[in-house]
């Protein structure tokens, strides 16, 4: 499909984590020979999370590169949060990535790798909702190392949501008021949910809760950011086709 439409398409390698060297070798292969955007992460792998020490020299390898990295939760390891019953879609993948977001920025991952663009699916889990409780640990200062990090706000400001099964009205004002639209992507969990998919990008193209240019922020041009190369080829075809 990429190579068929560069223009329109681009393509992102999952990592075989908790395996950090085969992660890097993917790694590796992915940029350098498959020519590949991006890659894509999971929330834990195995129950190791990724602001986990272990995980270091790959972080280190994505700031090297200045890589995009998509961010999707995984089921927690914890069986307890199972025992209700209910699919892990429900709330334990929000949970995930709110857990995956909490140890990358208390770890100090996200101060370590300010060049990586980081994608977290869903409008970032919990994270929106629970902005304030992060402010409140922020102000708190009970977890070491804050000299060297940012707060949470102004990190959340400089990571990138999707809209993932997340893309109504009232999601949509709070990702204004807590990261900002410039930095919300179009996500729909494709082929997971096709119906949705279709559906959500009408809802988004109708929502009177956007204005025109965050409609457009959020339905490409902030992913043309992240892939540059699209904005070129695109600039191309459209140059051509004239």
């Amino acid at each position: 499909m990429i190579r068929d439409r560069p223009d329109r398409f681009g393509g992102f390698a999952c990592l075989p984590l908790p395996d950090v060297d085969g992660a890097l070798t993917e790694l590796a292969y992915a940029f350098d020979d498959l020519r590949l955007d991006g890659v894509v992460l999971f929330s834990n792998a195995r129950g190791i999370y990724l602001g986990d020490s272990r995980f270091t020299p790959l972080f280190e390898e994505l700031q090297r590169r200045a890589a995009v990295a998509f961010v999707h939760p995984n089921p927690s390891p914890d069986l307890s949060a199972h025992a209700l019953g209910l699919p892990d879609n429900l709330i334990d993948f929000t949970a995930d990535t709110t857990r995956a977001i909490g140890q990358l920025l208390y770890s100090n991952t996200f101060a370590r790798t300010p060049d990586v663009k980081y994608v977290f699916s869903h409008a970032g889990g919990t994270v929106p909702f629970l902005a304030g409780r992060f402010a409140i640990i922020d102000k708190m200062d009970v977890i070491p190392g804050a000299e060297a990090r940012a707060t949470a706000a102004e990190t959340f400001r400089h990571l990138y949501w999707d809209t993932a099964a997340s893309w109504g009205d009232p999601v949509l004002r709070m990702l204004r008021d807590v990261v900002g639209i410039d930095r919300v992507l179009f996500g729909t969990d494709y082929p997971y949910m096709p119906v949705l998919a279709v559906s959500c990008r009408e809802d988004i193209e109708a929502s009177p809760e956007l204005a025109e240019n965050e409609r457009t922020a959020i339905l490409g041009a902030t992913a043309t950011k992240l892939i540059p190369r699209l904005t070129s080829l695109q600039s191309n075809t459209q140059t051509n086709a004239t």
